[in-house]
């Protein structure tokens, strides 16, 4: 996952996957699993689209893109958006005792121009339950981030009718790698759709020099805009109550989403964000903004705890620990950096005194760093002395560097451990359950390695990027919007008390802030990975929901 935020300094530690091929004119179809059949789109629970496609195929008798031309570099290269039907499949699942019958409809939507002509193609899988009222069902539509995350990890991980199979507490289990079925699904309270990024998943535009147009933060959130517009036409679920779910960027995206479609008609009854990243002030180090080394100590105070490296009058009550810190960190700490050079030699030291104290780290590390970890160095610090790395995305996971101890690249254990058996379980099920049938790799993240400085992340004069605003638009646009913060306590990527912060800053009055809520959770990033946080989030975004609907 790269649930993961990424930013200007700081994006991505692990980018692989080959170089998009081009679509299988293979026909075979998957075995028969659960009475379920292959079909071509609108059949049985789904609705005859809207919008008919211009003749199209079914996804099985894709057309391969045109190679490109001997001598031409590879940004000229052209991948096929011609529309087909989606695959319809049917399964079942049988949560609490009750068995659900379910449609799982996989496929792409197409990002047009105003003529009409096809400039990208998203890749989506819904599910939608059997002889439900559509009127009256929820829709969600659910995305990670990245940017440049493929919706594998809410799809595979929390929110889907299928997991990946982890250790209990979300650790990687030794391989093959399997699928089960997941008692936590959202499916019994809300239709989902899991919607692919442009130049991730199956979603790719139509040739390199149209990707740039959604690689950044305005392009992406009006892709995902008008994939949610086309899908409420075509599947004619205008009726029905709306929420989004976003991880990470896309949390970013949400906000973004939100405000967007406020002055088109399309308004939301509630916007969960997990592991959030709105204000990217509150994240992005730099020599002139100090306030992400600030919004981290809580969070470091949570690993160091977890690694058994805070004292013994901490250590013996984290949530005392966790608040102590946090209050340290905004009041004292805030001071000390706010000064600067003009720290006194004996406020330097009572600093590192306490820092050492709340973090974990040595003094000397401290000092050396003068008074500013970032997220690397914490992580490769903490535990030095038993040679191992903290992950990033989750910090209860370790791992010993594979380039060795000392200076050496990022590296992420957490990331590593969920890599592996996401991208083969998913590439399985979405071509076996699902009838997906493509040659075309499905890009977990950007094939291409200078994918990191395509993005657009907009004007540089109005600071940081920012969808915060966004969201505060949507809200007092529409007094009824409910809004969920999920945070983990071991989360590098978005630290909780960064959240905090932002959402203590939308500049809310009292009206709109009693529809925000808060659920935290003792995980990473991925709150769902350990089975214990899985079974929480379900039952916060079901509490969530029918809050919403109230």
């Amino acid at each position: 996952m790269r649930v993961l935020i990424v930013t200007f300094a700081l994006l991505w530690a692990l980018c692989t996957a080959v170089i998009a091929q081009q679509p299988d004119s293979s026909s075979d179809q998957p075995k028969a699993k659960e009475k379920k059949t292959t079909e071509q789109a609108a059949k049985a629970q789904e609705k005859k689209p809207a919008e008919k496609a211009a003749e199209p195929g079914p996804a099985s008798e894709e057309k391969p893109a045109a190679a490109p031309k001997p001598g031409t570099e590879k940004d000229k290269e052209e991948f096929d958006v011609s529309e087909v039907p989606p695959i319809v499949t049917h399964h079942q699942v049988t949560l609490d005792g009750k068995l659900l019958k379910y449609t799982a409809t996989a496929g792409r939507l197409p990002i047009k121009r105003g003529d009409g002509k096809i400039e990208a193609e998203m890749f989506f899988v819904a599910y939608t339950l059997d002889a439900a009222d559509t009127g009256k069902r929820p829709l969600t539509f659910a995305f990670n981030g990245g940017p440049g995350s493929a919706t594998i990890w809410l799809h595979m991980g929390a929110l889907g009718p299928k997991r990946v199979v982890m250790q209990p507490d979300g650790f990687l289990p030794p391989a093959p790698y399997h699928i089960a079925d997941n008692p936590y699904t959202l499916l019994d309270k809300s239709d989902v759709v899991f919607v692919d990024a442009i130049s991730t998943g199956f979603s790719r535009a139509a040739n390199a020099e149209l990707s740039k147009k959604f690689l950044g933060v305005k392009g992406d959130i009006e892709a995902f805009s008008e994939f949610i517009r086309l899908y409420l036409t075509r599947y004619e679920r205008w009726s029905s109550p709306l929420f989004l779910f976003g991880e990470s960027y896309g949390t970013t995206r949400a906000a973004g989403i939100a405000g967007n479609l406020a002055d088109q008609g399309i308004s939301f009854n509630g916007i969960t964000l997990l592991s959030t990243a709105l204000s990217f002030q509150t994240l992005v180090d730099n020599k002139s903004n100090d306030q992400p080394y600030v919004l981290l100590i809580p969070t470091f105070t949570m690993i160091a705890g977890y690694h058994k490296k805070l004292p013994p009058d901490l250590a013996q009550d984290m949530t005392k620990a966790r608040q102590e810190s946090a209050q340290w960190a905004s009041t004292e700490y805030a001071h000390a950096l706010a000064k600067g050079d003009g720290l006194t030699g004996d406020e330097r030291q009572k600093a590192i005194d306490q820092m050492a104290r709340y973090t974990g780290l040595s003094k000397d590390v401290l000092d050396q760093a003068n008074l500013r970890i970032d997220v690397p160095k914490f992580t490769h610090y903490l535990l030095l002395d038993q040679k191992l790395r903290v992950g990033r995305l989750d910090g209860r996971f370790t791992g010993t560097d594979p380039d060795g101890l000392l200076d050496t690249p990022f590296y992420d254990p957490s990331e590593s451990a969920i890599m592996g058996p996401y991208t083969s379980v998913f590439n399985n099920y979405v071509r076996t359950e699902l009838g997906y049938k493509t040659d075309m790799p499905y890009q977990v993240f950007p094939s291409d390695p200078n994918f990191e400085n395509s993005w657009n992340w907009g004007s540089g004069i109005a600071g940081f990027p920012d969808t915060a605003t966004a969201l505060r638009q949507a809200i007092v646009k529409n007094p009824y919007l409910k809004v969920l913060v999920m945070e983990g306590f071991y989360d590098l990527a978005t630290p909780f008390y960064a959240a905090d912060y932002t959402v203590d800053h939308l500049n809310l009055g009292p009206q709109y802030r009693k529809n925000i809520s808060f659920a935290t959770y003792e995980a990473g990033h991925m709150v769902y990975l350990p089975v214990d946080g899985l079974k929480k989030l379900k039952g916060d975004e079901a509490g969530f929901m029918d809050k919403s609907l109230n």
